[in-house]
């Protein structure tokens, strides 16, 4: 079974990076695959610094641990000064090939302004990089403060639409590279 890790890139009570990953989740489980939420808010992380080990800080190691497991990794991060957020840019620097290497990765960013793809592009820089495998489907939600209602439902219609293709893709994708996987284990 598929099994996918989303990490919420924000630190911000009410979050709508965290909302828009739970979305996303939601979209998944009803696909038939878990997902593990990884909220940064509750892991105490260090600042990178270029290290391997980090015995001071557990969570790390289940940071890690959590990521090499998954199938594939959602990463949800509010977009602040065009770009991804320090947090999650930070939690992605303290992992490295071992972990990222070969992992289907969806990507959503939260605007207060208008829509565009800055924090994604720069996302899709770090995963390629890492030699991860980047679905098309991406979803950049503008003025984010109003499109959930209060209880984190998305109100608008194209949007909904949107999280329903990535979440097929994402579990397509991630289906059709462990298939691959497979076949190549099974003919060695």
């Amino acid at each position: 079974m598929l099994k996918v890790v989303g990490i919420s890139g924000s630190l911000r009570e009410g979050s709508y990076s965290l909302q828009a990953l739970h979305v996303a989740a939601a979209r998944i489980e009803a696909l038939g695959v878990p997902v593990e939420i990884l909220d940064l808010r509750s892991l105490h992380l260090p600042f990178c610094d270029g290290g391997e080990d980090y015995p001071a800080y557990p969570d790390v190691q289940t940071l890690r641990q959590s990521v090499t497991a998954a199938d594939a990794i959602i990463l949800a991060t509010p977009e602040y000064h065009g770009s991804v957020s320090g947090v999650l840019k930070n939690a992605l620097d303290l992992m490295s090939f071992e972990h990222l290497a070969g992992k289907v990765t969806g990507l959503i960013s939260v605007l207060g302004g208008q829509s565009n793809s800055n924090a994604l592009n720069d996302l899709r820089t770090i995963t390629r990089w890492v030699h991860a495998w980047t679905i098309p489907e991406q979803i950049a939600i503008g003025q984010a403060w109003k499109a959930f209602d209060a209880n984190g439902q998305l109100q608008d219609e194209t949007l909904d639409k949107r999280f329903d293709a990535f979440a097929q893709s994402l579990v397509a994708t991630a289906e059709k590279l462990r298939g691959d996987s497979a076949q190549k284990s099974n003919a060695a």
